[in-house]
């Protein structure tokens, strides 16, 4: 039954979900030797006011002092001194992007809507609390050996990311078991993001300050020095870990934080020059890598060091040869000397296209620093820069809005409807009510018709889009109650595809259920083609895909073993639970309809312009896509743009309202179409809603043109063959949210009809 189908896949998600927590908790524990106590956790504390005590009245300022519960009034009157203030070092110059007290408060302030937790009454927290509830510091002893894990090398310049280690440099360094085994326990969705946590080739001790260190000396010739120019003309980015922060630039003058450093640069032209297309001469590579670490201490709270801190300052240094071949730590270089080296433009390590051959000697520094930033405030810097979330309350009161109007618009159709149907005809009606009336009850007998056009195409589309539309709300459902974070690489990926995967019996069901109904035989082939016709149509679209990411090397090019367990996950698990789902909707009755369908067909009148199809699906399809696109550009920002997007609660709302637009918007040309005595309600009522994915990817050629600078034909081929499978999926939810309302629309309206 469907109760014991339903049963089982809670079964299986509840299994999922244990073991991926396990996994995870197995993952953060450093070891056994020092546990973290409860007392020991950080607590958000209060957030101080920026703003001072001649600027408030008297009384607020002695309830702030005294942390009094304050009025409306008086808590208007802090926030406008608030921004007085705010604006007021923003324009002395002040930044919020180091480590000083008074840039501290300014993160705070520019923060403070983001470290909320709660729905309706929102009680301050630690944005660690936000972006990764549950986490828990970690506490390093002093010289205590800690690895910076290299994560991937990309650009926004194009969407071909790249190992670490096979970028032109040093050899990775030799790891225990006990942490090669932690590092390489990676899930389904970081293996088709080519995220793959490697040992950086840098010697870190806790507290110990290290000055000029030498790593390696390579030599760089022919094909792989074109490909390190090439990396550097597309501002690739190298991407470090350290304690799970992010390496960061900052810059307090310039009041700037970016995550990753560059892998070289180009000498900037002089004012009013213009550059050179040909010329390739002026590119330099950063060899010499400045780490500055924060730490926090706080012994009467707990013992050791937290990091709270990580950042780097690249250098282009041509260092002077070694008396040896051979580079080490313990090679002896002037270049080398202290912790003095710095970007000297004379001095620059320059990678010229006349050049058949350059040697290039890596090196690093590591500084420690101690700072007064809590473990629990070291995320705050960055999300400096990031869209406040008021922008994401009025996505959604954009998209009410439209909910709104279709839901007048909709209730007045059933309103009028059925009071009319309930009143009969007892009563004299005018002549234009008449004629409405008789419209869209003349098709009562055609009204059911199965489509003559395909009808296993029709109920694969709508199994498969219902099919969709639950695997990305339970995965919603997950990271809003915290079992999935968005911030932890491939955790949303890996928990859609799975959850897909066990949907497939309801994707079955509801095709086989429409299939029925439409009196098909062919039972057998709808339930192969619901099994198979969106997985097969995407595994040739990344397969084609792949073979050029292989080609390129890139990290994203899915591996041999990835390939197997996603066909195994398709042809042991998600087949088999489209039959299960297309055998128990077979099974069952008949779908009942009020109304008998004619032997004859009815001829359809000729259709008003306004209700021409392509008129209606473009009509239809533009209204789903504009309840979304204020949260899209959000979204397309995370994806092909590198920001942080962890929202989640905001999207499951968005998904909601993009539900109830498809329906209501579906309902309503469903009732014009039938008050113009057209019962050829089927496909129009699918794809007046599904052409919201075609408008998705003309929104994604837009992006193209004016967000991203793509280099190159295979970035572009990249971006527009995955937003091309986003399109898609959103178009099937998008029509089979329609389809379905309609049906229902259609079943209620006709059931109240009195017919002779």
């Amino acid at each position: 039954t469907m109760k014991g189908i339903c049963r089982l896949l809670f079964a299986l998600l509840l299994l999922w979900t244990v073991a991926h927590a396990k996994d995870d908790s197995k993952h953060n524990d450093k070891n056994k030797k020092r546990p973290i106590k409860a007392k020991n956790m950080p607590k958000p504390k209060p957030r101080p006011v920026l703003a001072t005590k001649d600027q408030l009245k008297e009384k607020t300022y002695k309830k702030l002092e005294d942390k009094a519960r304050l009025n409306r009034r008086e808590k208007k009157e802090i926030a406008k001194a608030e921004l007085k203030t705010y604006k007021a070092l923003r324009e002395n110059g002040a930044d919020e992007v180091s480590n000083t007290e008074r840039a501290v408060m300014l993160r705070n302030y520019r923060l403070r809507n983001k470290k909320k937790k709660g729905f309706l009454r929102k009680k301050e927290a630690s944005l660690a609390a936000v972006l990764f509830p549950g986490a828990s510091p970690e506490e390093y002893d002093e010289g205590e050996q800690i690895w910076i894990y290299a994560d991937l090398v990309e650009s926004k310049k194009t969407q071909v990311p790249y190992e670490y280690y096979n970028l032109p440099g040093c050899a990775m360094p030799q790891e225990s078991d006990s942490k090669r085994k932690k590092r390489t326990r990676r899930n389904l969705g970081s293996r088709l993001q080519g995220h793959d946590m490697k040992p950086a080739p840098f010697d870190l001790r806790v507290k110990e300050n290290k000055e000029c260190t030498p790593l390696c000396r390579i030599q760089l010739e022919g094909r792989k020095l074109t490909w390190m120019r090439r990396l550097i003309e597309r501002q690739y980015r190298v991407q470090l870990q350290l304690d799970s922060l992010p390496v960061l630039m900052r810059n307090s003058d310039l009041n700037y934080a970016v995550r990753g450093y560059p892998v070289g640069f180009k000498a900037p032209t002089a004012p009013g020059e213009k550059p050179k297309k040909l010329d390739k001469s002026d590119v330099f590579v950063y060899n010499h890598l400045k780490f500055k670490i924060t730490y926090h201490e706080d012994p009467a709270q707990f013992e050791g060091y937290r990091i709270v801190g990580f950042d780097v300052h690249p250098v282009s240094i041509k260092h002077d040869k070694p008396s040896d071949s051979q580079v080490d730590k313990n090679t002896k270089l002037s270049s080398c000397q202290g912790m003095n080296v710095e970007n000297d433009p004379a001095r620059y390590l320059k990678l010229a296209s006349d050049q058949s051959s350059v040697e290039i000697i890596y090196s690093y520094d590591v500084e420690w620093e101690k700072s007064s930033v809590e473990w629990m405030d070291r995320w705050d810097v960055y999300l400096v820069g990031a869209p406040d979330d008021d922008i994401h309350y009025y996505s959604i009161v954009n998209s009410l809005m439209i909910v709104l109007f279709m839901t007048g618009a909709i209730a007045t159709i059933m309103i009028r409807t059925l009071r009319k149907d309930i009143a009969g005809y007892n009563e004299l009606q005018t002549l234009e009510e008449a004629q409405e009336e008789t419209g869209w009850k003349l098709v009562h007998g055609d009204v059911f018709r199965p489509p003559s056009f395909s009808p296993m195409l029709l109920s694969v589309c709508v199994g498969t889009g219902a099919q969709i539309g639950f695997s990305f709300v339970f995965a919603l459902f997950l990271a809003v109650f915290r079992v999935t974070n968005s911030l932890n690489k491939g955790q949303i990926l890996t928990s859609i595809i799975l959850l897909y995967v066990f949907n497939g019996s309801i994707a079955g069901y509801i095709s086989a259920r429409i299939y029925k109904f439409s009196e098909a035989k062919n039972w057998k082939m709808n339930s192969i083609l619901t099994a198979t016709a969106l997985p097969g149509v995407f595994v040739i679209m990344f397969s084609c895909l792949n073979v050029f990411l292989t080609i390129a090397g890139a990290a994203t090019a899915v591996s041999f073993l990835t390939i197997i367990v996603l066909f195994l996950l398709w042809i042991c698990v998600s087949a088999p639970m489209v039959f299960v789902g297309s055998f128990i909707g077979l099974k069952a009755s008949t779908i009942e309809v009020p109304t008998k369908t004619n032997q004859i067909a009815r001829i359809v009148p000729e259709t008003p312009w306004h209700m021409h199809p392509i008129l209606t699906m473009l009509m239809g399809g533009i209204l789903p896509f504009g309840s979304v696109c204020i949260e899209l550009a959000f979204i397309m920002s995370a994806l092909w743009l590198h920001q942080i997007y962890y929202v989640m609660g905001f999207l499951l709302a968005v998904l909601g309202i993009l539900a109830a637009t498809c329906a209501q918007v579906s309902i309503v040309l469903c009732y014009l179409q039938l008050c113009a005595e057209d019962h050829r309600w089927w496909w129009k009522a699918f794809w007046n809603c599904a052409t919201s994915g075609a408008y998705l990817f003309l929104y994604s050629l837009w992006f193209l043109s004016s967000r991203l600078d793509l280099v190159g034909w295979l970035p572009v081929v990249v971006y527009l063959t995955y937003m091309s499978m986003i399109a898609i999926c959103f178009g099937l939810f998008c029509g089979a949210v329609g389809f379905l309302a309609s049906f229902w629309f259609t079943r209620t309206i006709y059931g109240a009809v009195k017919v002779d």
